[in-house]
């Protein structure tokens, strides 16, 4: 048995600005994926995700079934059959591995799910996520299930806040453009829970607050629009803005050695970097207007272009 893909995602914007209610945009990544698997042989691999689908299948029989439920018999049949998730999505990568997982898990044994070919009104939307936020909260402590709505539905999304999110489209690529979006490997994986702590910590106090409102929101939500209007002038200066204050404020959830890099960037104007997911470690995400002077000030460094201007 081999179920459908589910691929990855990226956050382009709106890391840890959503939990307080900036814009995010967010589009689904397809060059990773996962798939829910029975193998006559299972690696070590698939018997550890075996292990671990043991534990989620026991935490959603005991989920709210107002909010959700699911054909929890089959499901603990296929896992005592020996079924895992074979996933290329890296962890702790920034890019939605439990995301996937989640809405694989959703999409084959949920009851009356809404699928992704009906009017996916804003209701339907915000009951998925909120599905998603509680079957994910398994892996992260406190999850937002923007990654699995992304993943199930193969969308981009925009969040206008809270409870305003919406499908859309963005802007076709320029596959001959010199303007890219990348991935940076940090070579470290990242770890979302103590990341979250360190924010929420941060959260109590009032200079914090402020500038995340007063600077963090702002670029962040003008990058949004920017980004969706195709306005890419205005992008680029956003994004350059976005990547002092993270530098300037988000200085653990950078990885020690890419602290110089960050603002070589922000000085030589050749690249900007921001925050992939949670950051600690996984990828870095970077705007650039040449890719190729971007390759050139990087080298050394393993780049992946996601997106072309």
């Amino acid at each position: 048995m081999k179920g459908p893909l589910f691929y990855s995602k990226i956050l382009l914007f709106g890391e840890y600005g959503i939990i307080k209610d900036s814009k995010g945009l967010s589009i689904p990544y397809n060059f990773y994926n996962g798939a829910l698997k029975v193998d006559e042989n299972p690696t070590q691999e698939a018997i550890n995700s075996n292990e671990s689908l043991k534990r989620f299948v026991a935490y959603l029989s005991k989920l709210d079934k107002d909010l959700v439920t699911f054909d929890i018999d089959t499901l603990q049949s296929d896992v005592d059959g020996g079924m895992y998730f074979d996933s290329s999505i890296p962890q702790g990568y920034g890019v939605g591995s439990s995301g996937a997982l989640v809405a694989a898990i959703y999409d084959k044994y949920a009851s009356d799910k809404i699928t992704v070919l009906e009017n996916l009104t804003r209701e339907k939307l915000l009951k998925l996520k909120a599905i998603f936020s509680e079957m994910e909260s398994f892996f992260h402590g406190k999850s937002s299930g923007l990654d699995p709505l992304n993943s199930y539905l193969s969308l981009p999304i925009l969040i206008n806040s809270k409870d305003n999110i919406e499908a859309t489209g963005i802007p076709s690529q320029q596959t001959e453009g010199k303007g890219a979006v990348f991935l940076l490997d940090s070579g470290i994986v990242g770890e979302t829970a103590p990341m979250v702590s360190i924010f929420m910590e941060n959260m109590k106090n009032e200079g914090f607050r402020s500038m995340l409102k007063d600077q963090f929101i702002k670029h962040t939500d003008a990058c949004v629009d920017d980004f969706l209007k195709g306005d890419i002038k205005s992008l680029f200066k956003n994004t350059k803005q976005l990547s002092k204050v993270v530098l300037n404020n988000f200085k653990p959830m950078i990885p020690k050695q890419f602290h110089e890099l960050w603002k070589k960037g922000i000085e030589t104007n050749d690249y900007y970097l921001k925050l992939c997911g949670s950051g600690g470690g996984g990828y870095i995400l970077g705007f650039t207007e040449n890719i190729d002077r971007a390759k050139e000030a990087l080298k050394g460094q393993k780049l992946e272009v996601v997106y072309n201007f």
